[in-house]
């Protein structure tokens, strides 16, 4: 029987015997062929396991038949650990449950695919967290982060993963269940001990007790594992052999209890031993207070030779955030607006230091006796930035969270490559290593980048390879050599806590040496004999240069595209710009992505859908399926919100992708009439409004036209909005018949688009009133529209159309100085960012960018010049504030939160809620009303019916306000609305 038919006849079985879901298609496989590392393996297919039964059932299948199983949670893993050629069972979609807390004894048992964010925010009333606490938190989950034995910035608080990890039920290699904990070896009883019992077990447990206790029992093999484990505490590489033998010379810091637990050696193995359906872990208590130093430097170097000194204050964590780091920061605007919020002037990096404490005043002594340290050890900082708030703190945090996405924004093809990045060495070592690493790199023609955690003597350092040409990809076996020769020196580990996985496991032997080496086989033959689970990695790997994502064989179509991509390189390389660290797959907080945060589906995140429009560029798929319905499907959930143009640290424009994307859809399969419809509502609108609006509103309501929508594919449950009787353009014209007001200091012009012409003049009249209290001539520039409709559907030839003739209107106005105001967000911000790329050498479009101001952004720069000095209420009011998505990406809510507090009395808050879920169209269109409103339940539609009646409920877009009225019957406000009526007039 040949190996196509068994893997089909075990997919046929497991198809039967799983309730959980079962893919096989193509375009799944490709979206589980990646992870965030540089490897790329298509496996046989994925299982999405509902229960622990799914679990042991597809052991059991792929024990008969022979198939491998890699066992997969986020994907975030670095070091190519989370693919392979094998059934993928990705445990996030339903095995993400808290079981059991017991808050008393400070543990939690939970289901592997927890994300580790979203279990300490369960833990956080009770006044817990999980220690260790890597980077991607906000979407790695715990199933993954026990299998590399994860680490984090507060790794010299809180050890590894492997430290906490106390009980795990597991699924062995025949399909049996066994349950690992802490075993006494000896209790009294009779003279036996737990482990003699369970060495005494029958099955494949037994088997598996009674050799992993000899093989560690034997004196020859403690003292090779003695021997030839890294010195170094931190680290995760290879099989923790060194838990059982409990020598006290390894410096194994935090190890609780020396009992015999298997659950320690799971912890670490990347999947390769047993399938984890539960674990039970170790809780420690959240800090009362915390504070950071962020101690600025001049030159790396001397950062690196500072650390030692500061260790001595006892620090909870140093983090390096280098040049390179900063500098991208500065590139991303949401990162840009994080960094000037603690950095003074312009350090080449800085070390992000954090403090524990009971109380503000404990604090803030030892931060002050950490300024002592470094004035007195001479450690040649420059600054230090003091941050007790937790908001500026969270701030630090996010820009050092991002630090590994940040670097794989590099424009073009080379890219910081990990490969030795996970390397750990003792603080003292520190410099040195960094510095030989970065001269021997240097002579063979590659920069580096870095990061990371100075505390624990991991930096992680990335040289920069194109791994598209094979002369790149041939240096980094020599680079890892050299770096292996340097680690075995200063006592350090090559892997300290991404894993060996395909980037490290092939120098394993060399690197333990090769009597450890063959301990660690044995330990895969004892639980594996057969090689079914995540084949290849820890021991006997293939070579690192093989199963690259890119290779010097790959090449992609040449794509003729419709908007500027200069900067990225073509329209091929900016879908390249996702490196697959998935950071798109977070649902704890921020925007990006709606859609996966709705579904959890792979393919709906900005990972997923770069993955499958790469796979067609690159010959993967056939190039015909560009313009197909199966990536139309992937690509039509995104609502183009520009959330990861802000929030994903590759820079990834999935907006941008989306509008080349459907132009070249279109092409190939014709414009469908709703869109066409959609893209012209500002023509329609304005046919519509003023005498005629009532004869349409009536219209819009009666059954005929209901089922014409209907037939256009526009959502039932929405209505339209209504059109103006008034509209905007017939009341600026007829008021004071032209002229100016009196007491005028200046002038503005007024960016009018098309919802607030036709639909809500009422958002309009307030704005302008309130401009011209404040002393403007607002100017009516006359421009038909701002394309934004034309943008959101794909529609290029009209779009440009529609940008060089508002350009027209607003161009002789910026040349004059003459800020424009937009009330809108999507249509005034295309000015400062669509219009760079469909008209990239139009003069006009930086000079017009330059003069672009969000209503809220010019009113918060009035009141930061003391320009704004107007009678408002002193009446008490609460403001809930929810951020239109564009906002969000490319201002920010800030200025929104300056605006509407002027009111000595106005209070606010701001609601995490991500994406309405209208976003212009999408909410109205049939097919997807359903995850609209998803979107909208997720937190927006909770926070409005839970506010106060007299709350104002605030939000500047059209599409959130309709959203939140047809959610939750409230009727929010414009910010202009607002503060028109916080005016107090004589």
């Amino acid at each position: 029987m040949s190996d196509e038919t068994l893997l089909a006849d075990f997919l046929n079985d497991l198809g039967k015997r799983v309730a959980g879901d079962l893919r096989t298609d193509q375009y799944n496989r490709i979206l589980y062929s990646t992870d965030a590392s540089i490897f790329k393996k298509t496996p046989y297919g994925v299982l999405l396991p509902k229960t622990a039964d799914d679990v042991q059932a597809t052991v059991e299948l792929a024990a008969q038949y022979g198939v491998p199983l890699l066992a997969r949670t986020g994907g975030s893993s670095l070091a190519g650990q989370a693919v392979n050629e094998a059934l993928v069972m990705d445990m996030t979609r339903y095995m993400d449950q808290v079981l059991e807390l017991n808050q008393e004894e400070q543990w939690v048992r939970v289901q592997p695919g927890i994300v580790l964010d979203e279990l300490n925010i369960y833990l956080r009333p009770y006044g817990l967290q999980f220690g260790p606490d890597p980077a991607s938190s906000n979407r790695a989950a715990m199933g993954g982060i026990v299998s590399n034995n994860s680490t984090g910035a507060h790794s010299i608080l809180y050890g590894m993963t492997a430290d906490h990890v106390l009980e795990a039920n597991v699924i062995l290699n025949d399909g049996s269940a066994a349950h690992f904990s802490p075993l006494e070896t000896i209790n009294g009883m009779m003279g036996a001990s737990e482990l003699d019992r369970y060495l005494g077990k029958s099955g494949r447990e037994g088997e598996i007790y009674r050799q992993i206790s000899a093989l560690t029992a034997d004196p020859a093999n403690q003292r090779t594992i003695v021997e030839s484990t890294p010195r170094h505490w931190r680290r995760c590489g290879g099989y923790n052999l060194d838990r059982f033998v409990g020598d006290p010379t390894l410096n194994f810091k935090w190890q609780r209890d020396a009992r015999f637990n298997l659950a320690r050696l799971i912890s670490g193995a990347e999947g390769t031993l047993a399938v984890m359906t539960d674990i039970t872990l170790n809780l420690v208590p959240l800090p009362h207070k915390t504070a950071l130093a962020i101690v600025h430097f001049d030159d790396l170097g001397t950062a690196l030779s500072a650390v030692p000194a500061m260790l001595e204050v006892d620090p909870s964590a140093i983090e390096l955030l280098d040049n390179l780091g900063l500098t991208l920061c500065r590139e991303v605007p949401e990162y840009s607006r994080l960094l000037q919020t603690f950095l003074q002037g312009q350090p080449d990096c800085v070390l992000i230091t954090e403090f524990y404490g009971e109380s503000e005043t404990e604090l803030r002594d030892k931060v002050d006796r950490l300024e002592q340290q470094l004035q007195q050890e001479k450690t040649g900082a420059t600054a230090v930035t003091r941050a007790f708030s937790p908001a500026l703190q969270a701030n630090v945090w996010n820009v050092r969270k991002v630090g590994l996405g940040l670097m794989m924004s590099i424009k073009g093809d080379y890219k910081p490559i990990p490969f030795i990045e996970d390397a750990a060495v003792p603080p003292e070592h520190l410099a040195e290593y960094v510095i030989k690493i970065e001269q021997f790199c240097n002579d063979m023609g590659s920069d580096v980048a870095y990061y990371a955690h100075a505390s624990a003597g991991c930096i992680h350092i990335r040289p920069l390879i194109n791994t598209k040409l094979a002369s790149e990809v041939a240096k980094m076996p020599h680079i890892i050599d050299f770096a292996v020769d340097l680690l075995h020196g200063y006592g350090g580990s090559l892997s300290s806590e991404h894993g060996d996985g395909r980037a490290r496991s092939w120098v394993n032997e060399r690197f333990f040496g090769p009597e450890l080496y063959q301990l660690y086989r044995q330990v895969k033959t004892i639980f594996d004999p057969h090689n079914i689970f995540n084949p290849g990695n820890i021991v006997d790997a293939g070579p690192m240069t093989e199963n690259l994502r890119y290779g010097s064989d790959y090449e992609a179509i040449q794509v003729t595209p419709y908007l500027d991509f200069s900067a990225d390189g073509g329209f091929d390389r900016a879908v390249e710009m996702c490196n697959g660290a998935g950071i798109c797959r977070k649902r704890t907080m921020g925007t990006m992505c709606p859609s996966f945060m709705a579904t959890r589906e792979e393919e709906h995140s900005t990972r997923g859908r770069a993955n499958l429009l790469r796979a067609a560029l690159s010959g993967e798929l056939p190039a015909s399926e560009l313009t197909g319905t199966r990536i139309y499907e992937a690509m039509d959930l995104c609502l183009e919100c520009k959330a990861c143009k802000a929030e994903c640290p590759s820079a990834v424009d999935m907006a941008k992708i989306k509008f080349e994307y459907l132009a070249h859809y279109y092409e190939a399969n014709g414009v469908p009439l709703r869109t066409r419809l959609f893209a012209n509502i500002g023509r329609l609108s304005e046919m519509g409004a003023g005498s005629l609006s009532p004869l349409g509103n009536a219209a819009l309501g009666n059954g005929l036209s209901r089922r014409v929508l209907r037939s256009l594919g526009i959502a039932d449950q929405r209505s339209l909005p209504a059109l103006a009787r008034e509209p905007l353009p017939a009341w600026f014209k007829n008021r004071r018949n032209g002229q100016p007001p009196a007491g005028v200091r200046d002038r503005i012009a007024l960016f009018h688009d098309p919802f607030t012409n036709y639909n809500t003049p009422e958002v309009g009249i307030a704005a302008i009133e309130f401009l011209e209290a404040a002393g403007y001539e607002v100017i009516w520039p006359g421009h038909k529209g701002d394309g934004r409709p034309f943008i959101s559907k794909g529609l290029v030839k009209e779009a440009k159309q529609m940008a060089q003739e508002t350009l027209a209107h607003l161009a002789p106005l910026a040349e004059q100085g003459i800020p424009i105001v937009g009330l809108e967000p999507s249509s005034l911000l295309s000015l400062r960012d669509d219009y760079f790329y469909l008209l990239p050498d139009d003069p006009r479009v930086p000079i017009v960018a330059e003069h672009a101001y969000t209503f809220e952004e010019f009113v918060a720069k009035l009141a930061d010049n003391d320009q704004l000095t107007l009678p408002v209420t002193d009446e008490a009011r609460h403001i809930l504030l929810h951020g239109h998505c564009h906002q969000k990406a490319l201002v920010g809510t800030g200025p929104a939160v300056r605006a509407l507090t002027l009111p000595p009395n106005y209070t606010l808050t701001e609601v995490d809620s991500g994406c309405c879920g209208m976003a212009g169209s999408f909410g109205y269109e049939a097919e997807h009303y359903d995850i609209s409103m998803r979107m909208a339940e997720r937190r927006l539609l909770p926070a409005v019916r839970a506010a106060a009646g007299e709350t104002l409920v605030v939000a500047a877009g059209i599409s959130c306000r309709q959203q939140i009225k047809h959610g939750a019957g409230r009727t929010a406000l414009h910010p202009a609305e607002v503060l028109r009526a916080a005016l107090v007039t004589a």
